[in-house]
Order: C-alpha cells, then sequence, then structure tokens
C-alpha cells in the first residue's frame, strides 16, 4: 500500500493533523508508558511474538514490546510519527497507513493493540474487524479509550479544543459513549470480536510548567494547526487558563486521567 493510498479514508484525514507537531506528541507520548505497561501485564508479550499496534505514534509502545523480544510492526496514519517510530524502533517493520484497511495478511499477529487510535476511523466497527482479520485466531485484540469524562482532567482541554474543529453534520449521531460498561463491547461484539474482559486504569501526566503544558497541548489531533497561526496563541491561552485547577505549588501540573480498556479474542 501506497503512502497516497494509505491516506484516502480517515487516514487522509488525521495523518497530516497528527503529524504537525509529532515531536511535541513524541514527549506526551513519553508519558503514557503506565498506559502501555497495563495493557502488557494484562495479556503479556513473550518472545518471537508477533505484535501490531495500530495507531502506533512514536513506537513508545513498540520499544516496549521489542525490549521483551516480540517482533514488532506498527501502522500510523503520520508520516511523520512513523519516522520518529522508525528511529525509536529501527528493527520495527512500521508503515503508514489506513487502520480500515490495514496492509497485513490474514491471521499474522499473535497481538494486535490500538491506544486511544481506534475511535478516530470513520468506521470504528470496520477497524476492529480489520484488527480481528490480522490476528491470529484466539489472539487477543487489546482496545484502549478514554474514561469517562467526569474523571478526566484533561476534558477541560478538550471542551476549549472542540471550538477549533468543524461541527459535525446536524443529523450526525452522537458519538458512542465507549467508556460506559457494555458499549464498547458490543461495537467489538458487532466487529466479530469476542470481548473477554475489561478494567479502567487511572493515572497522572506531569508538566513542568505552564510553557510545557501549552505547547504539548497543541500536539494531539492537530489541534494548533486547526486553530491556525493567527489563534495559536489564543488557543494556548485558553488551554493553560482551563487547566489551570489542575496546578501545583511549584508551578508545574498534574492532570489525572482514566482509561478503559477492553481485551477481545480474534
Amino acid at each position: 500500500m501506497t503512502a497516497a493510498a494509505s491516506r484516502s479514508g480517515s487516514a487522509g484525514l488525521w495523518g497530516p493533523r497528527w503529524g504537525s507537531r509529532a515531536e511535541d506528541w513524541a514527549s506526551s507520548e513519553d508519558m503514557q508508558v503506565p498506559t502501555y505497561a497495563e495493557a502488557i501485564r494484562c495479556v503479556g508479550i513473550e518472545p518471537g511474538q508477533n505484535v501490531l499496534d495500530i495507531g502506533c505514534g512514536s513506537g513508545v509502545f513498540l520499544r516496549l514490546a521489542a525490549d521483551r523480544g516480540a517482533r514488532v510492526s506498527g501502522l500510523d496514519a503520520s508520516e511523520e510519527l512513523v519516522e520518529l517510530a522508525r528511529k525509536r524502533v529501527p528493527e520495527a517493520d512500521v508503515r503508514v497507513g489506513e487502520m480500515e484497511a490495514l496492509p497485513y495478511d490474514d491471521e499474522s499477529f499473535d497481538l494486535v493493540t490500538g491506544f486511544n487510535s481506534f475511535f478516530f476511523a470513520a468506521d470504528l466497527a470496520k477497524a476492529l474487524r480489520e484488527a480481528g482479520r490480522v490476528a491470529r485466531p484466539g489472539a487477543p485484540v487489546v482496545i484502549q479509550v478514554w474514561g469517562s469524562p467526569e474523571r478526566c482532567d484533561l476534558e477541560a482541554m478538550k471542551v476549549v479544543a472542540r471550538r477549533y474543529f468543524p461541527a459535525p453534520p446536524p443529523d450526525a449521531p452522537p458519538p458512542p459513549r465507549l467508556w460506559q460498561r457494555g458499549v464498547l463491547e458490543g461495537v467489538a461484539s458487532d466487529a466479530g470480536l469476542t470481548p473477554e474482559t475489561s478494567f479502567d486504569l487511572s493515572y497522572a501526566f506531569e508538566y513542568p510548567d505552564a510553557e510545557t503544558l501549552g505547547r504539548l497541548m497543541l500536539a494531539p489531533a492537530g489541534i494548533g494547526a486547526a486553530a491556525g497561526p493567527e489563534h495559536e496563541h489564543e488557543l494556548r491561552a485558553e488551554i493553560v487558563e482551563a487547566l489551570a485547577p489542575y496546578g501545583t505549588s511549584g508551578g508545574g501540573y498534574h492532570l489525572h486521567n482514566e482509561y478503559r480498556y477492553l481485551v477481545a479474542r480474534a
């Protein structure tokens, strides 16, 4: 699959956005090790296993899996993030691609993961169906999504950022509340996966100061690019103000967030 072909679907929308501040996103992704470590603790990774991470970003999970002896592959919509992942994990097979049309053969992987990635697909069920297709029969597919907004401090940032993205069509159905028990399981079942276990994890991101916070908050989903250069400083200031309640006495910021996991079987 060529890069041009891979960017014709959801990847065509999100790839340039996530790649607009790839280095800053990589700095944020370094703080997500607890997310990846919990998944590894739950499903295990053995030497020689073939592991695929969908929406691999800058390759933090791939590095952890490779260090455990796995043969790792990653896919992301962003060419810039894929280049960073290749530098971080040079032994990995990392590709630019579309999660709704994965460029891999059937039954290729012993473990498939997607951390806060599958819900960026235009068709979530199709993306999960593809994850199941490339997983070996009975292999785990780990799906992670945001937890309840009431238990995510970063929701204050997302409220600000939404104003800079186009509104959905008036007749569009509301997005599924994937953090609610049974909802993610239902979508996975509709995609042909067998839900096995679900659980929540809560941990905190730490930022040393307002400058770092504001800069890194412009990276996810291309928030800064969506605002444009004429509104970037305004957006950064709004985000820092919205997150002021989470400031620490030392001038930093402590943002606690909850994540929901589903381990399903192909």
